[in-house]
């Protein structure tokens, strides 16, 4: 039995592997679904423009799966004895140190060093990623806690002197409010994510309860002169905090329960001798496989094309038929489906039946919509990776998921900061011109560019270099 939780790393490759796509793709000769869906076919944001396409779901599907890993990190060392006051002081320094990655990737990405970008820009990111490895990883080398930290405190420091010593485009200096939005997203989620679920671990509707609260805060909010108004605007680091960005851990704790689910289950796992390959289960794993995938698909194409009738009808439509004809009566791995199956129905079907507020469903400005559709997706991506990985262990056809996965902080900058710098430094760029031409090459330029991401973070993960915060 593997002690990891493949599908999870699976989700959380697909995801990092999908964002790194869509920000590889030639946009602008692709239909407009290729991108989000507040850029249409033109390409010019319209925040008034209401749907969500498959670009939408790779950054929810990526706070999902960080929520899940709760359970295995932050539960693990609170049963090892963690007491809640250290686990606390790891969740800060966490976030403080992805704020830290956040700030410092933003600053060497070659656009931001030059323009138009130069071999000193190309030079400078690969430094930059070189940089990374002492400072997020362990070297693998005998030596003594103390050596570790010094070689770390080095890294860091070298990244400072960086930061402050470089001369960035257009006569911009170093600004701690230049950062990498996705990434500081996530060190605020890894901080107050992680206190929450410290917290509630042993109550999940305690989690929930609060969660109502984060609501009734974010509405109050809207309200001119409120007390709920000043506490929404303050903040004493803006740079690195807004009370907007806790929004996001109507995903994030979801996630949670979601991993919760994945950690009972491997626990009944290591008692259970059944091969799963052969059990009765198999015809209804199939069957729960295409049925998650076409209520992805489906809603994707229905909230995009805002055929918002006909595809509530035919979500309900397919969720009664995975609810009362697939998962009556089950038990071991199919328990653990049917949990998955019936959160990501209900949070679905609420984010559905909110869809008509805030003018429709979107990303940016963020609905509620939003939140609950994508969470429920994210557990039907789920059900639907844990019958891959972990039914039919389907391990070599999903490795460059799962290692991607284990390792996605190489993942999501080893194309900006080391790929594309090589490609300019061999004199290979030009040839990128050629696939703007039309939307399958404009398509393929993205799939060879991700293709070269996911093979270098295998690399890595392969020979156990993990960056880790």
């Amino acid at each position: 039995m593997n002690n990891r939780a493949l599908a999870l790393d699976a989700l959380r490759g697909y995801a990092i592997i999908t964002m790194v796509l869509s920000a590889t793709i030639v946009t602008h000769v692709l239909p407009g679904w290729m991108s989000h869906a507040q850029t249409p076919p033109d390409h010019v944001f319209n925040p008034l423009l209401p749907g969500i396409t498959w670009v939408d779901l790779v950054f929810p599907f990526f706070l999902f799966a960080m929520g899940a890993a709760f359970p295995f990190s932050i539960k693990k060392r609170a049963e090892k004895g963690d007491s809640k006051l250290k686990l606390v002081y790891e969740a800060g320094k966490r976030g403080i140190q992805l704020t830290f990655f956040a700030i410092f990737i933003q600053h060497f990405y070659p656009y931001m060093l030059s323009s138009p970008q130069d071999m000193r820009a190309w030079l400078l990111a690969i430094l930059c990623f070189v940089v990374l490895f002492p400072m997020f990883m362990r070297i693998p080398l005998k030596m003594p806690d103390w050596a570790h930290t010094s070689i770390k405190v080095g890294a860091y420091m070298v990244a400072a002197i960086m930061l402050a010593t470089t001369s960035y485009a257009d006569g911009k200096t170093f600004s701690l409010f230049s950062s990498n939005i996705i990434i500081l997203l996530l060190a605020n989620m890894a901080i107050f994510g992680s206190i929450l679920y410290i917290f509630t671990m042993n109550n999940r509707w305690i989690r929930l309860g609060i969660l109502i609260l984060l609501m009734a805060m974010i509405l109050g909010s809207t309200v001119d002169g409120s007390w709920t108004q000043s506490v929404f605007n303050y903040t004493p680091l803006p740079w690195m905090y807004r009370f907007d960005y806790l929004k996001y851990l109507f995903i994030v704790i979801p996630g949670s329960i979601a991993g919760e689910y994945l950690a009972e289950w491997m626990k009944a796992y290591q008692k259970e001798t059944d091969d799963y390959a052969t059990s009765p289960y198999r015809k209804m794993s199939i069957m729960l496989m295409i049925l998650s995938v076409v209520i992805i698909i489906s809603n994707l194409y229905g909230l995009y094309t805002r055929n918002l009738v006909v595809n509530l009808v035919v979500t309900v439509l397919l969720l009664l038929a995975g609810k009362c004809i697939f998962l009556r009566k089950v038990d071991g791995i199919a328990l653990l489906w049917k949990k998955l199956f019936n959160a990501g129905a209900y949070l679905l079907l609420l984010g559905l039946c909110f869809e008509p507020f805030q003018d429709g469903i979107k990303k940016d400005p963020t609905t509620f919509s939003y939140f609950f559709v994508t969470s429920g997706l994210a557990f039907l991506a789920l059900l639907f990776l844990s019958i891959v990985c972990d039914y039919f262990r389907c391990i070599k056809s999903t490795r460059f998921l799962v290692m991607s996965g284990q390792n996605p902080m190489i993942a999501y900058v080893v194309g900006d900061l080391l790929i594309m710098p090589l490609i300019n430094l061999l004199g290979l760029a030009s040839l990128l011109s050629y696939f703007q031409q039309n939307a399958w090459l404009g398509f393929l330029q993205g799939v060879i560019l991700t293709s070269l991401a996911v093979l270098a973070t295998m690399f890595f993960t392969k020979i156990k270099w993990f960056w880790r915060t």
